[in-house]
C-alpha cells in the first residue's frame, strides 16, 4: 500500500507518519510534500498513491488548489485545524476529515473506512470551499486574566505576544503590562487568528505588530526583536523561514 503525505509543518507529519506505521507496518510512505507545487510536481511525475493524507492549509494555499489541477483517482483523508461541526458536515461527502492534532484513533477509523471502500473519491471542490467559508474557526476575542483578587478582559488584539516562562504561560500587551494565564502555548495556536500572531519558536507566539526587527542569523535561521521584550534570543529556526516570510507577506 503506497501512501502519500501532504503536510507543511514538519511535526505534524512526522506524527501523521508515525501514526501510519504503527496502523500500516508494510505501507511505503512518501512525503512528506510540504506545498501546492512540490505535491503537483509529484502527483505528475508518480503512479497515483493508493491513499493521499493531506492537510487543508498549506504554506502557499489551501490544498484544494492541488486538486484542481491535478485529477486526482486516490482516495484523500484530509487534516483541518477547522472545528468539530465542519468535520462532520464533509464527512457527508464520503471523504474523511480528521481534526487536528490527529487523534489516533480516528486516524484508524479513517483507514478502516477506506480499506472497507477502497474507491476513488469524489471532490466537489466549490461545495467544499463554500463549507470551508461558511465554517470557518471562531478565534478567541478575549482572555480572562486574574489581577489580585479581580478578575480583568484583556481583548486578542490588545496582544504583543505570548510567551512562556518557568512552565507558566504569559501574556504581554501594547501597553507592556504582563499577565498569567491558563493556557498552554500549544493550545493557544488553535485559539487565536494565525493571520495575526505567527509561532516564532517553543517559547514566543507573537503578533506582527510586536516584530521590531527581523536579522539573518547562522544557520539559515533569522533573529527576532520584540517590541518590549528583553530577550535577545529569539530565533526563528531554518524549517520554519519559509513559513514565516509567507505569513508576513499576508
Amino acid at each position: 500500500m503506497n501512501i502519500l503525505v501532504i503536510e507543511d509543518e514538519r511535526p505534524a507529519a512526522r506524527r501523521i507518519i508515525n501514526l501510519i506505521k504503527e496502523l500500516l507496518p508494510s505501507a511505503k510512505i512518501f512525503g512528506h510534500l510540504d506545498s501546492i507545487e512540490d505535491s503537483i510536481k509529484w502527483l505528475h511525475s508518480n503512479p497515483a498513491p493508493d491513499l493521499i493524507l493531506s492537510d487543508i492549509e498549506l504554506a502557499d494555499g489551501k490544498s484544494f488548489e492541488i486538486f484542481k489541477q491535478v485529477d486526482i483517482v486516490s482516495p484523500i483523508i484530509f487534516t483541518t485545524a477547522y472545528d468539530q461541526y465542519a468535520i462532520k458536515a464533509f464527512k457527508l461527502n464520503s471523504i474523511d476529515y480528521l481534526l487536528k492534532p490527529i487523534d489516533p484513533d480516528e486516524l484508524a477509523l479513517a483507514i478502516e473506512k477506506y480499506e472497507n471502500q477502497n474507491k476513488p473519491a469524489t471532490i466537489n471542490i466549490q461545495m467544499l470551499q463554500s463549507m470551508m467559508q461558511s465554517q470557518q474557526k471562531q478565534y478567541k476575542e478575549r482572555f480572562m486574566v486574574k489581577v489580585g483578587e479581580k478578575i480583568h478582559s484583556v481583548p486578542t488584539k490588545d496582544i504583543s505576544f505570548f510567551y512562556s516562562a518557568e512552565k507558566a504561560t504569559f501574556i504581554q500587551t501594547k501597553e507592556k503590562r504582563k499577565y498569567l494565564i491558563d493556557y498552554t502555548l500549544d493550545h493557544l495556536e488553535s485559539e487565536i487568528d494565525p493571520k495575526i500572531f505567527f509561532r516564532l519558536n517553543r517559547k514566543y507566539i507573537a503578533s506582527l505588530d510586536a516584530i521590531d526587527d527581523i536579522i539573518t542569523y547562522s544557520n539559515s535561521r533569522l533573529k527576532i526583536n520584540l517590541k518590549d521584550c528583553g530577550d535577545q534570543d529569539i530565533l526563528v529556526s531554518r524549517e520554519k523561514v519559509t513559513t514565516f516570510k509567507l505569513w508576513l507577506d499576508g
